[in-house]
């Protein structure tokens, strides 16, 4: 039986991958703040990222999932929320590199999470792994975490960096905020509605960096998008489509920006990004398309 860590295991995508790991297969160590007792095939492993603390047993496992960081879009960015978003996601992935080095042990395969932010707001640009980066705060903190992720290389056979789109669950993230008008028929697109959505249904994001683990692949980077990316309008089309029908409506950008600050980027920027490396090595996409991919999530409510 093989042993995967999982850092950031209590978040989104952490979740659902616990789920999708056969307990036949896979013991999972969870590193948290808050250990509990174990529970079937997952142990829970203290850490305190601001400390520099790490269980040395949760060390023990052959393959690293780091998902650590932040919420990007739970709260404004000021100055120390800025800084916060970066040092959980360096400070954390360093922490885990050093320990390994300290304790002379080296994983498989260690898949580091980042994100599409990487590059920044690019318009109608189509952006695969060798993309250049934006020159914004989301792009800054994004390069930041990459630049941490690499150093596992130290401490790993393999070591891959995943830039994660937007993900799209029931269970949290961006779809229970724009469904909260779903009852009364209306969904919002933002600004013009012409900027570029790279979106991605959780189990399919979750299947990624699992595929990653068995089959390490040629390359360093992996854009986890779908195929297809949507303008903001045609995205919000396909949700209402998805979710049963009804009217869109725009939201006006100065009107989010007011609201929102610099955070506005988050919904305004426009990354047209394609997943180039995924479907060289013949990934297969279980929801390529948004109306299916709503249709299920809001069936099985994951």
């Amino acid at each position: 039986m093989k042993t995967v860590l999982i850092a950031g295991g209590s978040g989104l995508v952490g979740t659902r991958i616990t789920e999708l790991l056969d307990p036949e297969k896979y013991h999972i160590n969870i590193l948290t703040r808050s250990p509990r007792p174990p529970k079937g095939n997952i142990t829970y492993h203290h850490w305190d990222i601001e400390k520099g603390l790490i269980d040395d047993h949760a060390l023990d496992a052959d393959y690293l999932i780091n998902l650590t960081g932040a919420g990007i879009a739970d709260s404004r960015w000021t100055d120390s929320r800025k800084k916060l978003l970066i040092d959980s996601r360096v400070n954390s992935t360093l922490l885990i590199r050093n320990a390994m080095k300290k304790a002379n042990r080296k994983f498989e395969v260690a898949v580091s999470a980042s994100a599409i932010g990487y590059y920044g707001h690019q318009g109608d640009t189509i952006l695969d792994e060798n993309g250049n980066p934006g020159d914004e705060f989301l792009s800054t903190c994004c390069m930041l975490w990459e630049d941490a992720s690499e150093k596992l290389s130290d401490v790993a056979r393999h070591n891959k960096i995943l830039r994660v789109g937007l993900v799209l669950s029931t269970a949290g993230g961006a779809l229970p905020k724009i469904l909260m008008t779903k009852a009364v028929k209306v969904f919002n697109y933002f600004g013009n509605g012409q900027q570029y959505y790279s979106w991605i249904h959780i189990d399919d994001i979750s299947r990624m960096f699992l595929h990653l683990l068995d089959h390490p692949g040629a390359f360093d980077i992996y854009n986890g998008v779908v195929p297809r990316p949507l303008t903001n309008k045609k995205f919000t089309e396909e949700v209402r489509d998805g979710a049963g029908g009804g009217i869109i409506l725009p939201a006006p950008a100065f009107g989010l920006k007011l609201a929102l600050g610099e955070m506005a980027k988050v919904v305004l920027n426009s990354n047209r990004v394609i997943p180039k490396n995924f479907l060289t090595e013949g990934f297969e996409f279980h929801f390529p398309d948004l109306v299916p991919a709503i249709k299920d999530l809001l069936k099985r409510q994951i």
